[in-house]
């Protein structure tokens, strides 16, 4: 998550797990209304349904917005995948349209050419996003930098080294760049095959080694290494492949993890978060359900309710009362 001065917040990919730590920040989900995808496998884009769908229930009024690539083949890009997605949850959303307050279940799906090098695909408010190409699994990937107010925030997803990352991230001052586990690692702990550990490693992926050589060109401001399981076992690993092609200091990113960046400075800290917490305030005021949308249950389901029509009625008369409101049940 990128977060700017002028309160514009940015999310670059949502992988499986991203939902519960995003909760943990307790930022208003209508502020959470811009994903950036840099290719689809599901460790990069696993959460986005959950965004999606349970960002509305937590109080977003706003249209989710999602930038992503194209593909080789339609079927391959990122209008594809996310237009399945709400194929898929067609149960889900239908179940809560005349229920509660779904103004943001609209999707906007922006996607663009993933050949693009250095592609303006984002530009509001002051703030520029270009994207250039990545190389990892087939074509399609993408890395992003985005630029405000003289700062340059650089995030390459999922890559293989590459020419466009050489070229388009020079002057960053926060560069977020996959660094995966050695591949000795990925046979010890995982079962890979020797094989299988060095295409995974040193292929499709950047290893340790190649790491530093990424940001020995670079020459970033903050260099920062995710997307390895960051532990005790593995950073004994991975930062003797890194010294050996980089001699600058790296960041090994874990949760919550938070860089300040001034143009003076970069600040290294950890978020204080609550993963218990409530989703926060709404900023928008929501608007009450329209009952006259909802799909109705069958007489089948209404016949098998159990209606305590006078527990209900009082539940109705002391809310009405409170609230100045004049809702009336379904049963």
């Amino acid at each position: 998550m990128v977060e700017l001065g002028n309160g514009d917040k940015f999310l670059f990919d949502i992988g499986t797990g991203s939902a519960e730590r995003l909760s943990a920040l307790n930022i208003p989900y209508d502020y959470l209304d811009k994903i950036f995808l840099g290719h689809l496998h599901s460790d990069h884009f696993g959460d986005l349904d959950a965004l999606w769908v349970g960002g509305v229930i937590a109080g977003r009024t706003k249209p989710l917005r999602v930038w992503g690539p194209s593909g080789q083949e339609p079927k391959y890009g990122t209008k594809y995948a996310l237009e399945r997605m709400q194929e898929y949850l067609t149960w889900d959303v239908a179940g809560r349209i005349g229920q509660t307050d779904t103004r943001g279940l609209a999707i906007e799906i922006h996607e663009f050419d993933y050949k693009g090098e250095n592609k303006v695909v984002y530009e509001e408010n002051g703030v520029t996003i270009r994207t250039f190409p990545a190389i990892h699994a087939i074509d399609g990937p993408v890395s992003f930098a985005l630029e405000w107010n003289g700062l340059k925030f650089v995030y390459s997803s999922d890559t293989y080294p590459n020419k466009w990352m050489d070229k388009y991230a020079k002057g960053a001052d926060i560069l977020i760049h996959e660094c995966l586990y050695t591949p000795e690692g990925w046979v010890k702990f995982m079962g890979f095959t020797p094989e299988a550990a060095l295409q995974v490693g040193t292929q499709i992926h950047t290893s340790p080694q190649q790491f530093g050589k990424v940001m020995s060109r670079i020459k970033p401001r903050r260099a920062i290494a995710y997307h390895f399981f960051n532990d005790f076992n593995t950073i004994a690993d991975i930062a003797p492949g890194i010294k050996k092609t980089y001699d600058d200091p790296v960041d090994f990113a874990v949760d919550y993890m938070v860089w300040n960046v001034t143009k003076d400075d970069i600040r290294v800290r950890m978020a204080s978060v609550n993963e218990e917490a409530w989703p926060p305030a709404r900023p928008n005021s929501s608007i009450p359900p329209d009952r006259s949308t909802a799909i109705p249950n069958s007489k089948f389901i209404v016949d098998g309710g159990l209606h305590f029509q006078d527990i209900i009625d009082e539940m109705y008369n002391d809310i009405n009362t409170r609230y100045g409101t004049s809702a009336k049940p379904a049963y």
